[in-house]
This record gives C-alpha cells, structure tokens and sequence, in this order.
C-alpha cells in the first residue's frame, strides 16, 4: 500500500531555493517515490512562483483547492501544481508572502517582524491538510521541515481538524535557526492555552517554533548520524539539548542525499565540458573556465574553491585568517558566496592583496555553483558544526575534492587521506580537528602535498566519484521511518 506523505517546508528547488533545505525538499518526492511513498509538498506563494505556478503556460489559472477566509488574520487560498512532476500545493496569501525583498528577511537582511504569523500560518495549513480538515486531502504522514514548518506537529498535537491525523516527523537541517519569538504572539496562534507550557510552544518565556514541533512529533529526524549525536551535548545543541536527550529513542539520523538528475557531471549542461571519473583530464577545461571567470591566473596548481554562506558556522573567518598561507603554498581560491559584511570585507581585501591568485563573487549562482564543482581541485567546507552539508557531496560527485572539518555529515560522508585508508585505496578527501587556523593550515597543507602527487589526487577524485550518495539509501530510511510510525 502507497504511503501518503505532506512534505512542509519554506522553500524547495527549483521553485525558490536559499540553502541546502531547498535541495533537500526538491529531492524528497522522487526519492521516495521508489519506495512506494507519494509525497506532496507544501510551500509558501512567494513572488517567485507566480509565472510557473499561477498562469500555466497556456495562461491558465492555477487550480483552486481551498479558500480561507481567516487564516490566522488574513485571507488565503491553496493553490495545486506540480513540483518536477510530483503535486505540490502552495499556501497563497498576499499579505503574507507577496513582498520584495528575501523569503525571511527584507532587502537589507532584515528579519520580518511578522515571521511568526506568516510561518505559522503554513503550520496551520499543513495541520489542516494532514488532519481531515481539508476535503480531498488526506495524509499518513506529515514530514516538517525546520523551524518554518514544525508548527504543522504542534497543530496535529493541540489544535487537529476533524478528520484522523496524520502521524508527524520534523527534520533538523540547522538546530541553530529556531524561530523564537516573544510571548505576545501566543494569543494569535488559534492554540488552547495549555499548549503554552513546559512540555509545548512555550520557550524561555516565550513561545519557540522549533521546540514545539520537536515537543509535539512522533519522530525526529536529523540530517546525519553524527549530528544527530552532537545536539544532545549544550556545544551543539543551541539550549534544546534537554529535549533532544529526553526523546532520544525519537531521533533519528539520515543523511541527506543529493540528487543525480541535478549533479552529475557527465550529463552538467552548466560545464563548459562534461566528463566521466574515467576521463578526468577533460576537467582541465573547466578549471581553465574557473580561472578565467573569478580573475585567476591560468596555471596548474590546485585551484581550492568555496561555496557558501559567509559566516561564523561556517568557518569563514578562520579560513580568511589562512588565505594568505593559501598562496604560499601556490594555491588558489574561487569564492562564491555571502553573508556577514565583516567576512565580505575580509575576502574581498584578500583578492586586492593577492590579484591573480583569489577570485571573490558575492552572491549565489546556481549554474556557477555546478561550474566551480566540475573545475576547482577542492572544495573547503571548514564548518564549526554542519548538520549535513552538501557542498561537500557536490564535491564527491564531480571529483572536487572535499577538506573538511570534523564534525556532523561532514564526518560521517568524507574519509580522510590517512596512511592507512590511502593504503586502502577508500580515502575521498581531507579532514581536520579544530576549527583553527593552524589546524586548517596544516590540511592545506596535505592538500596541496597529495595535489602534487598526481597519481595519489587522481585516486581521490576517483574514489569520491564511486561513492553513492544518491538518494537511494536515504530515501528507504525516510520509507522506513514513516512505515514504523503508521504500523505503531
């Protein structure tokens, strides 16, 4: 029998994307679906949709599936499409998500004030769907993603339609992104008022998103094993460590997958030239494409790239303490990311110092992304903590080779080039220990030491191209969670 999932989340690829989550929840429904699992997804109808979702391409209105008249204050519809061939509905509510600016926050970064209402509005709607209080929708499972969508359990758990509800997982991409907000907002939400309580919304005195879809859900899901580990213990648990410890036997640990149909380099229409890890010299050409895109000069030493959010998590500021060291070492950096204004300001005055040797791009690229995978040598991923990550993946897949720190998916997904796995011949990159500058001096270090032993590099790209980080797996631990949960 087909099990019936609601997919909540913020954004999904290639609707509207900002992170990794995106890629995650465009991946979910067809790597369920060879599992016998039909997944809908629900998102929120930014600006960004409307020319594929609300005129078909025959100019037709986007069908209809539900009005209501006060959705939390302010009128809303359900709209249904498609998402690459899977059904999608997504919540249309002007008031809400039709704004200028980014899917959280204004042009100028910062949060909106009503985050609350408008992310608990696409909880409310998810519960709605997932409990019977929806015609024609009915759902076995209610899989919510991050603090934007986990009011969907505390909804199914206080406030459920009429119908049966749907059992409900929420997923942790990133513990460190909540959704606290004050008390006030309670007497809003449409909750009884024993849900603001200890074992509820209720969060240091104010009402918290995450915590209460962590309190409410049948399962809780985490983005690797590792990570799932890590959270229980305050360095990594961003104060819900308690609870995460005290649901223990909730917890589960699966590794985000990435998707072939988007990353693969024998198929990258984004690659000036595609290849196969059985023809890696043709990578040369689009190295020679990095180079010229971000300034570099031609050469062959290891080209190291990264992409990514600049910011404390990730690392940034201790890579930019290494750039100089990069270059000594006859490397170079193709950079393409942003964030925090200060690291902006770093990278920048470091591609001034170094012209020729590091290229900086502010701002995201999709295609330019897949560019950088399929020419760079290496790819950084120095995180603090990194639930999953999947850069680093990417990096796999097109045989850039990941160096990374040592913690959560990136543990769990890369295995160092120590002596004995190098002897093994099961080595697919660099870890490192400490988020510090000498400890990741000393992996670019072994970087550009294997970088300069061909033969060895060749058999790191190789061996990272075999590995099968597909959805496959993944996708049949999701299958086997929500089984678990519907038979129980």
């Amino acid at each position: 029998m087909t099990t019936t999932v609601l997919s909540v989340a913020s954004e999904a690829y290639p609707l509207v994307k900002t992170g990794g989550l995106a890629d995650v929840v465009g991946a979910l429904p067809a790597a369920l679906a060879i599992h016998d699992v039909a997944v809908t997804t629900l998102i929120p109808g930014y600006p960004a949709l409307a020319d594929t979702l609300w005129q078909g391409r025959s100019g037709e209105q986007a069908r209809v599936v539900h009005v209501y008249d006060d959705l939390l204050g302010v009128e809303a519809r359900l709209l249904a499409g498609e998402i690459a061939g899977h059904p999608l509905l997504v919540l249309d509510a002007p008031d809400l998500f039709a704004r200028v600016g980014g899917l959280y926050g204004d042009r100028g970064g910062k949060d909106w004030p009503d985050n609350w209402r408008r992310f608990a509005a696409l909880g409310r709607a998810g519960a709605d769907l997932a409990s019977g209080a929806i015609p024609g929708y009915a759902f076995d499972i209610a899989h919510a993603h991050d603090w934007q969508a986990a009011m969907t359990a505390a909804y199914l758990r206080y406030a459920p339609g009429p119908g049966v509800a749907a059992k409900s997982v929420v997923t942790i991409h990133n513990i460190a992104f909540q959704g606290r907000f004050d008390a006030s907002v309670f007497a809003d939400l449409g909750l009884p008022a024993g849900a603001f309580a200890l074992d509820g919304v209720e969060y240091y005195g104010g009402v918290g998103f995450l915590k209460a879809g962590l309190e409410a859900a049948d399962a809780i899901a985490t983005v690797s094993p590792t990570y799932a580990q890590e959270i229980r213990h305050g360095e990594y648990g961003m104060g819900l460590e308690g609870l995460i410890a005290t649901r223990a036997d909730r917890v589960r640990g699966i590794v985000n997958g990435i998707d072939p149909a988007v990353w693969d380099p024998a198929t990258d229409a984004a690659l000036p030239v595609r290849y196969t890890a059985r023809i890696l010299a043709k990578r040369r050409i689009n190295k020679r494409a990095v180079e010229t895109r971000f300034g570099l000069d031609t050469g062959d030493g290891p080209i190291f790239t990264v992409i990514s959010r600049l910011t404390w998590q990730k690392g940034m500021d201790v890579l930019a303490d290494c750039l100089d060291l990069l270059v000594a070492l006859g490397g170079r950096l193709a950079l393409l990311g942003s964030g925090d204004a200060e690291l902006e300001a770093a990278f920048l005055a470091a591609a001034d110092r170094h012209p020729g040797r590091i290229g900086v791009i502010i701002g995201y690229d999709e295609p330019l992304s897949h560019l950088l995978q399929g020419g760079a040598d290496a790819i950084l991923v120095p995180s603090r903590f990194e639930p999953c990550g999947l850069t680093q993946l990417y990096g796999l897949a097109y045989g850039c080779v990941p160096v990374v720190a040592r913690t959560g998916g990136l543990a769990d997904t890369i295995i160092d080039a120590n002596a004995a796995a190098l002897g093994a011949g099961v080595a697919t990159g660099i870890q490192f220990g400490d988020v510090t500058p000498d400890s990741l001096g000393l992996a670019l270090r072994r970087a550009v030491d294997l970088y300069d032993s061909p033969s060895v590099w060749s058999g790191l790209q190789r061996q990272g191209m075999k590995a099968d980080f597909s959805w496959r797996r993944s996708g049949r631990l999701y299958a086997d969670l929500y089984s678990g949960l519907i038979e129980a």
